[in-house]
This record gives C-alpha cells, sequence and structure tokens, in this order.
C-alpha cells in the first residue's frame, strides 16, 4: 500500500493537490482509517446559571449576540424580554432561567441568543454563555444525569459524560411545544 503524499510537495501542482484533497476527503467522511464518524453526536453546548447543557445541533438555527434593541410585549409574562428585528425576521426573546423559575439572566458581554430551529415557533432563548459545538461518542451517552438546579429536568432526555463533565441533553423543542411556553400572557 502507497503511502499518501505530502501535500507541501503538491503547491506547484494544482491538480494533483486538488485531487489528494478529495481523496482525503472522501476517506474522511467514509471513516476509513481513523474509526467511523457515524457513532458521533454534535450539540451546542450552552450554560444557564452555572450549569452547562448541551442541545441538538439540528435543533439550533444560529447563535446571536443580544440586540442592542428590542421591543418590548404588552401583556406578555416577564420572561418575554421582547421582540427584536435580526435581518427583517421578528424573533421573540426569552430568558430561558427566568421561564424554568430560576431568577433573570444576567446582560453581559457573553451573554447570547440561541436562535431555535423549530419550524412552527420563533425563539430566541437567552442563555448567560453559548460555549460553541461539542461532540460525544455514543459510548459517552447515559439516561442518568444530576438534578438541575435551575428546574429544567422536564426537558432533558439524557446526558452525554466525558469524565467529570456531565453535560444533560436540553430538549429546546420540548420547551417551545410546552404548554409553559405557549403561555405567553400575563395573567
Amino acid at each position: 500500500m502507497s503511502t499518501a503524499p505530502d501535500l507541501e510537495s503538491l503547491v506547484e501542482q494544482p491538480f494533483e493537490l486538488l485531487q489528494e484533497l478529495e481523496r482525503r476527503s472522501r476517506v474522511a467522511i467514509a471513516g476509513v482509517g481513523t474509526g467511523s464518524i457515524a457513532d458521533e453526536w454534535v450539540g451546542i453546548g450552552f450554560r444557564i446559571g452555572e450549569e452547562q447543557f448541551v442541545a441538538s445541533r439540528d435543533q439550533v438555527r444560529e447563535v446571536l449576540m443580544l440586540p442592542e434593541t428590542m421591543t418590548r410585549v404588552p401583556g406578555a409574562k416577564r420572561w418575554m424580554l421582547g421582540i427584536a428585528n435580526l435581518r427583517g425576521h421578528l424573533l421573540p426573546l426569552i430568558d430561558l432561567k427566568m421561564l424554568l423559575g430560576s431568577g433573570r439572566t444576567s446582560m453581559r458581554r457573553m451573554t447570547r441568543v440561541i436562535s431555535v430551529n423549530h419550524r412552527d415557533i420563533p425563539a430566541g432563548l437567552v442563555v448567560d454563555e453559548v460555549q460553541g459545538f461539542r461532540r460525544f461518542m455514543d459510548s459517552e451517552y447515559t439516561d442518568q444525569w444530576p438534578q438541575t438546579a435551575v428546574r429544567c429536568d422536564r426537558y432533558i432526555s439524557g446526558a452525554y459524560q466525558r469524565g467529570q463533565d456531565n453535560w444533560p441533553i436540553f430538549g429546546l423543542y420540548d420547551l417551545l411545544e410546552s404548554s409553559s411556553f405557549l403561555q405567553a400572557a400575563a395573567e
């Protein structure tokens, strides 16, 4: 079996360089020689208060900075921060920590908005921090997790454990489709 050429040696041969890059990409996609990537789960890590969670990458449309301006919604519950115009689309902003009954999210430099990728319910969830992509192997999955301080156990569907770190899986769709979320009118 021949060894793969060094990419630096192909700098002066652009066509051969592209061929080698394509070959390496196909090998990586197939998982040949590096273990299969099929047993990998990818999510977005975020923090509510002092606790870390992870949401499925498929349930997150994008992560945004907290908008400078938002319009308050009269008659809405306190956890509905308002509506923001983001690139011409109106997005309701929800203080996730307050919705869960654990106090108000402090608006800091690290505060972010997770725009949920739900087909019918637009929502931007304000969280303390987004920690980026988190990749886990299927073998790191557990159906047990420590009780959360932010009272969101009904939206947790399992967890990934890596060493001492526990990453409960937060079901964003479960939250958006819950009756407590859909009843945003103040009483």
